[in-house]
């Protein structure tokens, strides 16, 4: 029974990894072949998110599928982000924390701001108004799904948010990389801190900062990404109570939101790699022992099979048609929310690079 259980999850998994594995050999078959590069110039997580929007949408995905495509997209991630911390050395991410967190308190106070104003300008619920500014400031769906019990929101305003949010996330996932490129000159720091600021999901945070390490030869940048977007991902336990707190005003003392359900835990397991690493470094790299250098490229290797599977099965479980079933005024709201945590970003960074120059 068991066994019978976990089996479910297979078609999905297989079939997120057969779009990775074409995703990789049209990338090799554009880049190398055609272009006549050394190394492809195209990322290929962006080839997987959009060869699984277009089969997603063409084809109807049949249900023995979407367990393992859901289950992909969670937790197959997640395990890419963890082994992701493999390639952080000790302490490597102090020198920007100090400059991501007042970066990322900024900009949540932002967006707050604009869409309060935005609700009584627009008109719009209110309730689908905190989903989307949460999504946009904090993590995306985990934050409205965490979000949405705790202020009531009804089905049609989680699905609306939720689309709104992938369009958005999806749009800054394909065009911040480059445009961070230009914009920051190609400065590592900069650019990282801007993807993981100013992109909502944890997965788009991933793809772009993957997409920028592809087509700029930057692991750093996808570093230093990763983890302010992780950190940013812990905001969510100031975030709900916050919420809870707002919209419950004057009703409802009921406390139902519980903190150890919206901790984000796989931070810990990537801290957990980040020790790993560390431990390591210190035991093999004094024995001069190559074995440990190909573990760790082993690993970093899994990260970028896992995080582009996720965004295969993104694209495959991304409709078009509810997208673009959106309202208007919540479609402005949306757009609105990620140009302002964007500008935010970049007019924070400014003055940090102007602080220190």
């Amino acid at each position: 029974m068991y066994l019978k259980k976990n089996l479910v999850f297979i078609p999905g998994i297989i079939l997120a990894f057969i779009l990775y594995s074409l995703s990789q050999g049209f990338n090799n078959i554009i880049g190398i072949e055609l272009l006549g590069y050394n190394k492809s110039p195209i990322s290929t997580a962006m080839i997987a998110i959009l060869l699984g929007i277009f089969f997603g949408n063409t084809f109807k995905i049949r249900d023995g599928f979407q367990k393992g495509l859901d289950f992909t997209r969670e937790y197959i991630l997640k395990l890419g982000i963890i082994c992701l911390g493999i390639q952080l050395k000790p302490f490597e991410f102090l020198d920007f924390g100090k400059i991501a967190i007042p970066l990322i308190v900024i900009c949540i106070i932002s967006v707050l701001i604009v869409i309060k104003i935005l609700i009584k300008k627009l008109k719009i619920p209110t309730r689908m108004a905190y989903l989307i500014s949460i999504g946009s400031t904090v993590c995306g769906t985990t934050a409205i799904m965490a979000t949405a019990p705790v202020i009531k929101a009804n089905k049609n305003e989680i699905s609306y948010a939720i689309a709104n949010i992938t369009l958005f996330g999806i749009l800054s996932m394909l065009i911040y990389p480059y445009f961070a490129n230009f914009y920051f000159d190609g400065e590592s720091l900069f650019v990282g801190l801007f993807l993981g600021t100013s992109i909502h999901e944890t997965s788009q945070v991933a793809a772009a900062g993957l997409i920028y390490d592809q087509q700029f030869d930057s692991q750093e940048t996808l570093n230093i990404a990763t983890v302010t977007k992780l950190i940013r991902n812990t905001f969510l336990i100031i975030m709900i109570p916050l919420f809870a707190f707002l919209y419950n005003r004057g009703q409802s003392k009921e406390r139902n939101y519980s903190i150890l359900n919206i901790f984000p835990y796989f931070v810990l397991g990537f801290a957990g790699m980040i020790i790993i690493r560390n431990l390591g470094d210190q035991v093999f790299i004094i024995q001069n022992n190559d074995d440990w250098l190909d573990i760790i490229n082993f690993i970093k290797l899994l990260s970028k099979i896992f995080l582009t599977m996720a965004m295969a099965a993104i694209g495959l479980t991304t409709n078009l048609k509810d997208i673009r079933s959106m309202g208007v005024k919540p479609f402005i709201v949306g757009f609105i929310a990620m140009a302002t945590v964007g500008i935010v970003s970049i007019l924070t960074i400014e003055f940090y690079i102007y602080s220190i120059s």
